[in-house]
C-alpha cells in the first residue's frame, strides 16, 4: 500500500514539474482600453528584436524582446501614441528596430556601396586596358633584319601543314 502511494505522489510530482515551464512562458498584460491594446499589438508586431533580428518582438521569445515589449506596454499605459513608442525604441536600440528604416546618409551608403563598388571596378578595369593598348608599340627594324624576317615569312607559306597542304 506505501509502495502504491508513493508511486502516485512521485508520478504527480513529476506531472506538476513537467508543467511549470509551460505557466511561466506566458506574459500576461491588462490594458485600460480596446485602443491600448490594439496599439500594443500593432507595435509588437511591427517592432524588430534587435538580438533576433529577423523577429518581431511578439515572435521572439529573447529577454531583450520581452523586455521590449513590457515598455511598450508602460509607455501605451501611461498614455503615449504609437509613434511616441516608436520613437522611444528608435533612441534606444537604434534605426535597426523598425522594418522600415528612414532614408539617411547610413542607409544610402548601406544600398549604393554595392553598386559603387562594381562601378569602380569597371571603370578601373576599363583604364587599365586602354594604358596596355597605349602600351604597344612597334619596333623599327633594320634593313637586313627586314630582309631576313620576310625571307622566313615565305618559308613557313612554303612548308607543307598537317595535313600535307602548302600553306
Amino acid at each position: 500500500m506505501i509502495k502504491r502511494i508513493t508511486a502516485i505522489l512521485l508520478g504527480l510530482s513529476l506531472v506538476l514539474a513537467a508543467a511549470l515551464p509551460v505557466s511561466a512562458a506566458i506574459d500576461v498584460y491588462e490594458f485600460k482600453t480596446l485602443e491600448q491594446e490594439q496599439a500594443f499589438h500593432n507595435l509588437t508586431a511591427t517592432l524588430r528584436c534587435p538580438k533576433c533580428q529577423n523577429n518581431t518582438i511578439a515572435d521572439s521569445n529573447a529577454e531583450l524582446a520581452k523586455d521590449m515589449r513590457q515598455k511598450a506596454f508602460d509607455l501605451l499605459s501611461e498614455g503615449k501614441s504609437e509613434q511616441d513608442v516608436v520613437d522611444y525604441m528608435i533612441a534606444r536600440y537604434g534605426n535597426f528596430v523598425t522594418y522600415d528604416p528612414p532614408l539617411m546618409l547610413s542607409t544610402i551608403i548601406l544600398w549604393a556601396g554595392p553598386l559603387l563598388f562594381v562601378l569602380i571596378g569597371f571603370t578601373v578595369l576599363v583604364m587599365r586596358s586602354r594604358k596596355n593598348g597605349e602600351k604597344q608599340t612597334t619596333v623599327k627594324l633594320k634593313a637586313d633584319e627586314e630582309q631576313r624576317l620576310k625571307s622566313l615569312l615565305e618559308e613557313m607559306e612554303q612548308q607543307p601543314n598537317n595535313n600535307g597542304k602548302v600553306k
